[in-house]
């Protein structure tokens, strides 16, 4: 196997790792999307496998999610050096130190009230509070899709732009305007051990469109899935696969 095959997608930017940040998504790409966010499983070895990419991009190796920062300490502990949750309303930029957090309207709690009601209504719907926001789940009751958009549209129409909704999969997420994973890129590219890097953000949902375009914007690359891997299996093969080789199976 060449070293271009390791490297991912033919023709795409991959730096070497001395001059590389990682900056990955976790849902859906560090790991298989699950039934409900709590039931998802950290495969063995994906944790060893980002302890050796981090030492290997001089600690600079990030999580970038829709979770909160606690959350991703939960599944992965002290495995990233960074962690940013809330879609990059939250930003840790160093082990255990400050999450640092925008500052940003509180969404109203009859929005909370209303939610709550409609879960009630339609059996398997789930709601997943955040600080900023919250997230309105129906992979377990598809049929309600509908409805919860039209309700979280009246919401977010009547906040005068305060709010917008961020389709993911399987969910309608109620979030303030003016943070994204592109925000988060952004912020933890300015300070060590990122600044100076070519960050590469990978991930898989339209959410992580703002990251991937952030990093091209900064010099560096977005791998999406299934676009460039056909589904977390494949990238973590390849994380592994960078992991256990020298600086020659990154370039392309």
């Amino acid at each position: 196997m060449t070293p271009t095959e390791y490297a991912g997608p033919a023709g795409r930017f991959m730096p070497p790792p001395h001059e590389a940040a990682l900056l990955l998504d976790f849902d859906g790409t560090l790991v298989d999307i699950a039934p409900t966010p709590d039931s998802v499983v950290v495969p063995p070895g994906l944790p060893d496998v980002l302890r050796r990419l981090r030492a290997k991009c001089g600690d600079a190796l990030a999580v970038i999610s829709g979770r909160g920062v606690d959350q991703i300490d939960h599944f992965l502990g002290d495995v990233p050096f960074a962690v940013a949750g809330e879609h990059g309303i939250a930003v840790r930029h160093r082990p255990d130190g400050p999450v640092v957090r925008a500052d940003l309207p509180a969404v109203p709690s009859e929005w909370v009230q209303r939610a709550e009601t409609l879960a009630a209504e339609h059996p398997g719907v789930r709601i997943e509070r955040k600080v900023a926001g919250f997230v309105l789940h129906y992979r377990a009751a598809p049929e309600a899709a509908d409805a919860l958009l039209d309700a979280a549209q009246a919401w977010v129409g009547a906040s005068g732009g305060a709010f917008h909704i961020q389709a993911a999969k399987m969910a309608w997420e109620i979030r303030p305007d003016g943070v994204d994973k592109g925000h988060a890129v952004a912020a933890l590219m300015q300070s060590p051990p990122f600044a100076g890097r070519h960050p590469i953000f990978v991930g898989d949902d339209v959410t992580d469109e703002d990251g991937i375009r952030a990093a091209v914007s900064l010099g560096g690359a977005g791998f999406r899935i299934p676009v460039d891997f056909p589904d977390p299996a494949a990238f973590r093969a390849w994380l592994a696969t960078l992991a256990a080789g020298g600086e020659d199976v990154w370039g392309v």
